[in-house]
């Protein structure tokens, strides 16, 4: 095959040097996809033969969070395992992993008959003549898991198991839904269960722990064809201080519709992509329930049964807090002012590095990498959230800590004029040196941010002005200290010595920095680096954190090479929302599982914002945009954006050959802007 025809097949228009050809052709495969798009926004594995399969997902609340291992055998019969964390009601010792947590498999629940006869989740039972087996037809989910079966033979029996977290309650509730569709009349039981299991006294702070779980509407049900009944199975929490909940499941169900559509109805992505639009959709909605209510005020934890009631400084302050300033929600924007509060109470005159990570409701810290580039990332989230935010009081709060944190990084800078650290965001599974690229890259950035924010703030022009010359300073040392050729490629050493291609090498293109795009670009989509799952965190090896796959998308679309951009986005979007493991974002693998930690979503989030949209915070009612359109798309927008204080629409369209105009409505007011094909405007609201 020739190059002409490779790159035609893939839809690229990139020319590759010659001499990194071979090595840079991505092993994009055909996707068969597990999951479809339906018509109210929720996705829907229909049952076929491609079987077994098993897939896990997470559903959080204020206070519990609801994982759930999913799967269904070779006869078509399921199977559910819920876990249960609330991360509020704390063991002993003091750590992040003390949330009180609990198992239930299918084994727990109450027993269940149907005509007399025992149905125990589809498993055959030898004592029954005619034993009745569950044949599982489809599974759906946005924001809320449902199961649908039907029972018997004659199919005379559908059932629809509905599971979902409280919005407010440390609660998890599961609904089984039987419905007659047969001619004769039915009889369904679901027999009474009451059980509590409590850690002993010793483990539990402040008080001892309860957790319990209990039928509601239990019984004999007689159903007449076409008649539906339905039983409810909770699991909740319960302390000395705090009484078991009280509640109603079709009221905790209602609310749990609300809380995914009130995050659904604000930011609103949309693009002739439908595949794009509801992987965005998705993403938000992971990236924002994952929020807990904690005795240290709300707090966003990533979740994967481990990371709960504790805030840390990628996590939260680099990664979903930006995001939050434009999704305008509530509880959001509150996690993210009081992230930064929690961090702000570490600062101290000896300019000591802040923990990494404040955990357990505010009770303890983690510092067991020490300094990972913490400051760098604190600096970073909260330039960006300050000014995005559009709140000159909230900027004020976060002012201080900003300028905490440039004045640490300064302290740290070396010999070379880049910033030390002990480690990186990756605690030290990959070699970082003793100065990494990423902390340099987000050191840069967060001096751009607090000369924009410090302009909004009028503070003195002397200090501004340091600032800028520490900015410059920093960005011409970049490029000296980590600008190489790794492996053939022009691009960036990660720290000194280092000669393997990494997958952080695309941090530069997310804060505008282009001098080696090109050969960047080459390096992340060769076969050096680009996997069936994103980016290889090192070049040959079999690990991938998505974090680094989606910086890397949003830095290319931000460098302008939008076509490849957009081929590897729906290659990515597809295989996380409608292939094997769904439908998020994903932290790593093999470490973890491929938990769905939430920032991630937040990170997917951003490669719109700031990657096709261009969206670069300015000032507290202005950003500057360099949309990239798609050559394939005649038009996209962010409708109800919650950003720099005002509320507003953004929608970009083509205008001629190689022009794009930009409307931005806000008050139902129009204002438009006229602008070359991949340049930038400043937007003012």
């Amino acid at each position: 095959m020739t190059k002409t025809n490779s790159l035609k097949l893939l839809g690229l228009s990139f020319l590759f040097p010659a001499a990194l050809f071979a090595q840079s052709q991505p092993p994009i495969a055909v996707q068969q996809d597990r999951w479809a798009i339906q018509p109210d926004g929720s996705i829907n594995w229909t049952i076929d033969n491609r079987l077994p399969h098993n897939d896990h997902i997470e559903m959080s609340g204020e206070k519990v969070s609801l994982w759930v291992q999913y799967g269904v055998d070779t006869s078509g019969r399921a199977t559910l395992d819920r876990t249960m964390v609330f991360p509020t009601f704390r063991l002993l010792p003091v750590r992040t992993l003390a949330s009180m947590t609990y198992n239930v498999t299918d084994n727990d629940l109450p027993r269940f008959l149907i005509n007399d006869k025992l149905f125990r989740y589809g498993v055959y039972n030898a004592s029954i003549n005619t034993p009745m087996q569950e044949q599982v037809t489809s599974i759906s989910q946005h924001g809320i898991m449902q199961v649908n079966s039907t029972i018997g033979k004659d199919q005379g029996v559908k059932l629809r198991r509905t599971l979902f977290p409280s919005v407010k309650q440390p609660l998890a509730l599961e609904q089984w839904e039987f419905t007659n569709a047969g001619k004769q009349p039915l009889k369904v039981e679901m027999e009474y269960l009451r059980r509590e299991v409590k850690p002993a006294k010793e483990r539990n702070t402040p008080d001892q722990h309860s957790f319990f779980i209990t039928t509601v509407n239990e019984g004999l049900k007689t159903l007449q064809p076409g008649e539906s009944v339905t039983f409810v199975i909770a699991y909740s929490a319960a302390s000395a201080d705090r009484p078991e909940v009280k509640f109603s499941a079709d009221d905790e169900l209602a609310a749990r519709k609300a809380r995914v559509k009130e995050i659904s109805s604000k930011l609103i992505l949309e693009t002739p992509d439908p595949l794009l639009n509801t992987a965005f959709d998705f993403a938000k909605l992971r990236g924002t329930e994952s929020i807990f209510l904690t005795k240290g005020g709300y707090m966003h934890g990533p979740g994967g049964l481990r990371y709960y009631a504790a805030i840390w400084a990628n996590d939260q302050a680099e990664y979903i807090n930006p995001f939050f300033s434009f999704l305008g929600d509530d509880v959001g924007n509150k996690s993210a002012m009081n992230a930064y509060r929690w961090f702000a109470k570490y600062m101290n005159p000896d300019y000591k590095p802040i923990p990494s990570s404040i955990i357990a409701e505010g009770d303890g810290i983690w510092h067991g990498r020490r300094d990972r580039g913490d400051m760098a990332m604190i600096a970073y989230g909260a330039g960006r959230y300050a000014l995005a935010n559009g709140n000159a009081d909230s900027a004020k709060v976060l002012w201080p800590l900003i300028e905490w944190c440039l004045e640490y990084l300064h302290r740290q800078i070396n010999a070379d004029g880049v910033v030390a650290s002990n480690s990186d965001e990756l605690e030290g599974r990959f070699p970082a040196g003793d100065a990494n690229l990423h902390t340099s890259i987000l050191y840069y950035d967060a001096l751009r941010s607090a000369g924009m924010l410090g302009k909004s703030l009028s503070l003195p022009a002397k200090q501004l002005k340091e600032y800028a010359i520490r900015e410059k300073n920093i960005r011409a040392n970049i490029e000296k200290y980590f600008g190489a050729t790794v492996e053939g490629f022009n691009t960036y050493r990660y720290y000194k010595g280092n000669d393997t291609l990494r997958a952080w090498i695309c941090g530069p293109l997310t804060v505008d920095i282009f001098d080696r795009k090109e050969g960047t670009i080459a390096a992340l989509f060769s076969k050096r680096l680009w996997t069936e799952d994103g980016l290889a965190s090192l070049a040959g090896n079999k690990t991938f954190w998505d974090r680094s796959t989606l910086y890397a998308l949003r830095g290319v679309f931000a460098a302008g090479e939008t076509q490849k951009a957009l081929e590897f986005l729906q290659y990515y979007s597809r295989r996380r929302l409608l292939g094997e493991h769904v439908p998020y974002p994903v932290e790593a693998f093999p470490e973890g599982n491929q938990r769905h930690l939430s920032a991630e979503s937040g990170l997917y989030c951003r490669i719109f914002t700031e990657g096709v949209f261009g969206m670069r915070p300015a000032g507290f009612n202005s950003f500057d945009c360099s949309p990239k359109l798609p050559a394939e798309w005649n038009t996209m927008s962010l409708k109800n954006i919650h950003s720099f204080g005002h509320v507003f629409d953004l929608k970009v369209m083509r205008a001629g050959a190689g022009k794009l105009q930009i409307i931005v409505t806000q008050n139902g007011q129009e204002k438009k802007y006229a602008i070359k094909d991949g340049a930038t405007v400043r937007v003012v609201l």
